[in-house]
């Protein structure tokens, strides 16, 4: 007839307790948006889906479509139907289709379907036999620094100075 309230039961075992402290902690830790916990499954742009815009996470992306703007994320895997255009910024890259724009990565694995077209800066390369690039490979100890980008040109240097 009457049925005990949840408040009334046992409490968790004190291994249980530590771990959710624990997690209760990370959880306000810091301001940055990671997740703090079990990571969470990739963010997957199917097949049929055109992105024009910049990407940016903290976490993993698999590519199907067409992206036409720069993904910056901890890992991205371009898939072999998938074309980018645009810069790709990653803790590691995969790419398994097209990229036209520059690469930048601290490990960088280009499969033997990979077709890539611009300038790859990496810590850690591997590229798989069959695989098209055409650009330009440096190795960077911090190819995600800032000042990775593009020299000042010729005429930036000719400008009058006042």
């Amino acid at each position: 007839m009457f049925s005990k309230s949840k408040i009334n039961e046992p409490g968790p075992k004190p291994s249980d307790t530590e771990t959710k402290k624990g997690a209760d902690a990370k959880k306000g830790a810091g301001s940055d948006y990671k997740a703090s916990g079990p990571k969470p499954a990739p963010s997957v742009l199917s097949s049929d889906l055109l992105i024009t815009g910049n990407i940016k996470t903290a976490g993993d992306i698999q590519v199907e479509g067409q992206v036409d703007g720069d993904i910056r994320a901890h890992l991205l895997t371009v898939g072999e139907g998938a074309t980018i255009k645009g810069e790709v910024v990653a803790d590691d890259v995969v790419v398994n289709g097209r990229v036209v724009g520059r690469v930048r990565g601290l490990k960088v694995r280009l499969s033997s379907s990979a077709r890539v077209e611009g300038d790859i800066i990496h810590k850690t390369i591997a590229i798989e036999s069959g695989a098209h690039f055409e650009g330009s490979v440096q190795r960077q100890d911090d190819p995600l620094a800032l000042g990775t980008k593009k020299m000042p040109t010729a005429a930036a240097a000719d400008t009058p100075k006042s």
